[in-house]
């Protein structure tokens, strides 16, 4: 194991342990969007405010793996204080990332990067996933 993997999965675990931005408000002005895994028993809320194209705030409830809340918590970090726009295109491109698609190695996936190792292992795909799809539903972009 090389030291870029501890330190992965060190990120993964500090964000496992202490999700960033957890907990759901009650306010309509919120979109919110839940997604489980019967599978595996992954549990992902996420809840978006925008406001004039800009998302104001990013929210999750997240249950399961590490892999699933930790990308849960690394979502909501990245997006807040992005456009929709970036913040759309920067979802789709860490879906095709740990999908094994082609993606765009120039666009900054922040932290979202410790997950690009998990095409590795199929069964794990969704893990990470899950919460970026919700995100990109509560969006209103499937």
């Amino acid at each position: 194991m090389t030291n870029l993997d501890n330190l992965y999965r060190e990120i993964i675990m500090e964000h496992y342990k202490n999700p960033r931005n957890k907990g759901l408000l009650d306010d309509p002005r919120y979109t919110k969007i839940r997604i489980k895994n019967p599978s595996c028993g992954d549990d992902i809320t996420v809840q978006t405010l925008v406001e004039k194209g800009i998302i104001k705030d990013c929210r999750q409830e997240a249950t399961g793996c590490s892999i699933s809340v930790a990308s849960a918590s690394v979502l909501t970090e990245i997006m807040i204080n992005k456009p929709v726009d970036e913040a759309i295109r920067l979802a789709e491109n860490f879906l095709n990332m740990v999908s094994n698609k082609e993606y765009d190695e120039t666009l900054d996936l922040e932290e979202a990067e410790v997950f690009g190792g998990v095409k590795q292992f199929p069964a794990r795909i969704k893990c990470a996933s899950i919460a970026w799809v919700a995100f990109k539903d509560t969006l209103g972009k499937e």
